[in-house]
């Protein structure tokens, strides 16, 4: 069994690597990889010479950070949430509801969202005007200042539950008599989670959280793709566009091979060069760390 999958290693992901050098050559879908002329970092030089960088940056980070500061701790706040429910029936339900959108794609949940922010008909602009909280529907995927924030409470939505699973898990390895000894001395319920619930599942949320940071330049790709209609929603463009969007649409639309290449390449290292930095700081703050 080993063999298999050494061999499925290599094929699948360290020899499509040889790729990235296209990064550094001109590369021509006539002439092939081997005939391209090697061009060194220019490609690398215009996309930080392109006037659409520093926004490109903006958002990339502006998403990711909201993404991590609300999505990170929603699955941890809900695990513990979980955990002190005793209706075993009422827990079941709760779990189900919050698991079954991670399984939904986001081609539906997309158009879960047109559906209900629909100027027309919208259930949001519905019932937002009948409890008169605004005079007349929105169109609130015409509103870049909105944008970020519905993206983030999609995603918050559809992996929330999913999240949580871990979590959960790691809950149920806790020693039960700890409680029981806690509760005797005394301690509440709000004392117990912060004294012993969250210290023990510590380790495995610093582990999540390294690699949340490690992903911070991915900042989504296929939500932010479907939610401006296949990056032609002009106005959102500005505040929509990141790293992983803008490759698809210099390789893949525009066919800038080499451009795209060089684009996500940068991101690829800056990733791995966060993900070494915080695995560092964990270590030696005596933490849990991935190596």
């Amino acid at each position: 069994m080993i063999l298999p999958s050494i061999i499925f290693i290599l094929i699948f992901s360290y020899i499509p690597m040889w790729g990235v050098l296209m990064a550094f050559k001109e590369y021509n879908m006539f002439e092939g990889f081997a005939a391209s002329p090697w061009v060194g970092t220019m490609h690398f030089r215009m996309f930080f010479e392109s006037p659409e960088f520093w926004s490109i940056v903006r958002n990339t980070f502006g998403i990711s950070m909201l993404k991590l500061l609300i999505g990170f701790p929603a699955p941890i706040i809900l695990a513990l949430m979980l955990n002190e429910v005793k209706n075993i029936v009422f827990k079941s339900i709760v779990q189900t509801v919050t698991y079954i959108p991670h399984f939904i794609s986001w081609v539906v949940v997309s158009g879960l969202v047109f559906s209900m922010l629909a100027v027309d008909n919208g259930a949001v602009n519905e019932v937002l005007v009948k409890m008169s909280l605004i005079d007349k529907p929105i169109n609130w995927l015409s509103i870049p200042e909105y944008f970020w924030g519905i993206l983030v409470s999609v995603g918050v939505w559809k992996e929330i539950g999913f999240g949580s699973i871990v979590y959960m898990a790691a809950i149920a390895g806790i020693d039960p008599a700890m409680y029981e000894a806690a509760s005797i001395d005394g301690a509440s319920k709000f004392k117990q989670i912060f004294k012993i619930t969250i210290p023990s599942i510590a380790p495995v949320i610093t582990i999540f959280l390294l690699l949340g940071v490690g992903n911070i330049l991915n900042a989504g790709f296929e939500d932010i793709l479907l939610l401006t209609k296949n990056l032609n929603n002009g106005i959102l463009m500005p505040y929509a566009q990141t790293v992983d969007t803008y490759v698809y649409q210099m390789g893949i639309l525009n066919q800038r091979y080499s451009y795209a290449t060089a684009a996500g390449l940068l991101k690829s290292v800056l990733s791995v060069l966060l993900l070494y930095v915080a695995n560092t700081i964990s270590r030696r703050f005596g933490k849990a760390s991935l190596w």
